[in-house]
């Protein structure tokens, strides 16, 4: 059974932890604990097996100075193995209580595996209610589960795949110091593989290093194979001072800006579109020495499709002296991005581009192709973190979409909820049912209905089987709008994000042809004006665009995902693959 000990932060307090003992163990000098020192707005969070020495440490330093209390944390069946675990999940989960900011850096959380984990998580689930009864921490682990600031926290532990990620990436930082050579970096990967929270991880640990904030402690000790790579960061890289992070997508950044203003060394000021990056070129005449771009792949470009804000796009190009350039060789977002900064790591994935004005993948590759003056570094995701039915059920719903299915067999996985419904109406009940018990469950639908209530707030937009519906009332932060669960939200409310349950409405924007095997699109029940234009008049563009909006909507659901077919064609086609729901 674990027990909390708490004791006044202050000078002589390592010799009364020296002094704590339990069922005979003396936990305070020679035992595996976790530990939590605060005060009202501050805490931080560590692990040690001398808990008394390392209080006498964190005394000498005066950002910890402040603290006021300190609580040890113990177990008679405490391992370093679990001490690790349980101090990573206090991170993580302290962070995103709101209670206090944390002094911790982020360095070193990692995910991994040890005899009887799945018994301790339970335990550590019970510390938890034990800290929120002391006041400890305010919120409970469900709710906390459930926000942005969770699920965008740069204290997230990292798989095995982002760990060689970041530990490329630290290395390529470090070579580029030392040879005096800039360092570009491509992330690619798939819906879920991680790739915002590597990208706000990163983004975290470099501007830690920017406040020297990563140290080498007296209490490092090999437990993990190698030194950690922030360690690494800390002895090897040093200049990275101006840092930004680009969300091409408005409403991400509005969740990030809340993100951001409870984490320590990051600022809403960080957070930037394409257009902010050239307009702090304009004014400052300095570049940043760091962009982090996520959703590389919603950057636009000028000639293909439609913007909705050609001057500010042709100002842009215009600073930087890229309006000379003609055709396609036009300035787009990535290169003001290459322009305006020294170094920049990347995250795209192909498979997410839903307008004919998000930059190609040849055009994007060519950009990236053509820094002949620094090093490139390219790494790819491929582990599915949101989706618990993992890389069978995103494999399936691609084949699916794309009609590679090489035989009929209805999918099934047991930690996995996928099922089409053949009525509409039934399937938005059920998410909303959804909504009350878990929390984060939305309805959305292709753009195949016209947006009536965007100048009539009366309206009723979409309309199937006699139900009439509303779509999002706002783009910006939908997901966690009080009415959002009584709309229906479109791609550009949703990607990027995390749902626990989504259902999906098929529109009759795509079909199913019976003579030619394929999806096919049809524009004219396709009413997104900006995604339409620029491949109106070519088939094949608009159906790749078109599967890919319903692959990004069908890869939301972190435990599962319902559908509602409109085209019969379609219905029939899906139902050869999908459990039917009646």
């Amino acid at each position: 059974m674990f027990s909390i000990d708490r004791f006044d932060f202050q000078d002589g307090v390592n010799n009364e932890i020296q002094g704590l003992t339990h069922d005979g163990n003396n936990v305070g000098e020679n035992w595996p604990v976790v530990y939590v020192i605060n005060n009202d707005k501050e805490a931080y969070i560590g692990e040690t097996v001398s808990a008394s020495r390392r209080s006498e440490q964190h005394l000498k330093n005066p950002e910890k100075r402040r603290l006021t209390e300190i609580r040890i944390i113990t177990d008679d069946d405490f391992n370093k193995s679990v001490i690790l675990d349980l101090e990573s999940f206090l991170i993580q989960h302290m962070s995103s209580d709101g209670k206090y900011v944390l002094q911790n850096s982020n360095g070193g959380l990692q995910d991994h595996n040890y005899y009887e984990r799945s018994q301790y998580e339970q335990e550590f689930a019970d510390i938890w209610t034990e800290l929120k009864k002391l006041g400890v921490v305010d919120q409970t682990i469900e709710k906390i589960e459930n926000t942005d600031l969770f699920k965008y926290s740069p204290y997230k532990s990292l798989g095995a795949e982002q760990r060689t990620a970041e530990k490329e990436i630290i290395e390529a930082f470090a070579e580029g110091v030392a040879k005096g050579k800039n360092v570009t970096v491509l992330v690619r990967g798939g819906a879920g593989t991680g790739k915002t929270i590597l990208a706000v991880y990163l983004l975290k640990l470099f501007a830690d290093l920017k406040e020297k904030r990563i140290e080498r402690d007296d209490e490092f000790d090999e437990y993990i194979d190698e030194p950690l790579s922030s360690i690494y960061a800390a002895e090897h890289i040093y200049g990275i001072e101006k840092i930004g992070i680009v969300l091409p997508q408005a409403s991400l950044r509005s969740s990030f800006s809340d993100v951001f203003s409870h984490i320590s060394g990051l600022e809403s000021s960080m957070i930037l579109s394409a257009t902010d990056v050239v307009d702090d070129y304009a004014k400052t005449k300095k570049k940043f020495d760091l962009l982090i771009v996520d959703e590389a792949h919603r950057l636009k470009c000028r000639n293909k499709g439609h913007l909705t804000q050609y001057p500010k796009f042709d100002a842009c190009n215009r600073v930087l002296g890229l309006d000379k350039k003609e055709g396609d060789e036009l300035g787009n977002e990535l290169d003001w991005i290459l322009m305006c900064s020294e170094n920049q790591i990347i995250f795209r994935d192909e498979l997410q581009t839903v307008r004919p004005c998000d930059i190609d993948a040849e055009t994007f590759r060519g950009r990236i192709n053509s820094r002949k003056d620094c090093f490139l570094v390219e790494q790819a995701l491929e582990t599915q973190w949101r989706c618990r039915g993992g890389r069978n059920y995103i494999d399936y719903i691609n084949g699916l979409l794309s009609c590679r299915l090489k035989k009929a067999a209805v999918f099934n996985d047991d930690d996995y909820e996928f099922v089409m419904y053949t009525d509409v109406d039934r399937m938005i009940k059920d998410i909303k049912a959804l909504d009350a018990k878990y929390g984060l469950c939305r309805n959305v639908a292709g753009y195949a209905w016209q947006w009536k209530s965007k100048k009539d707030k009366n309206a009723l937009d979409i309309e199937i089987q006699g139900h009439k519906y509303r779509w999002n009332s706002t783009y910006d932060n939908w997901i966690v709008q009080k009415n959002a669960v009584d709309e229906i939200g479109c791609i550009h409310t949703v990607q990027g994000y995390d749902l626990n349950y989504v259902g999906v409405i098929i529109g009759r924007d795509i079909y199913y042809d019976p003579k030619t095997g394929q999806i096919a699109a049809d524009k004219k029940n396709y009413f997104d004006q900006q995604g339409k234009a620029g491949a109106a008049n070519d088939p094949e563009a608009l159906t790749m665009y078109l599967r890919n909006i319903y692959l990004t909507l069908m890869t939301r659901g972190i435990r599962g995902t319902y559908v509602y077919v409109c085209d019969n064609a379609l219905r029939e086609y899906f139902a050869k693959y999908v459990p039917v729901r009646k």
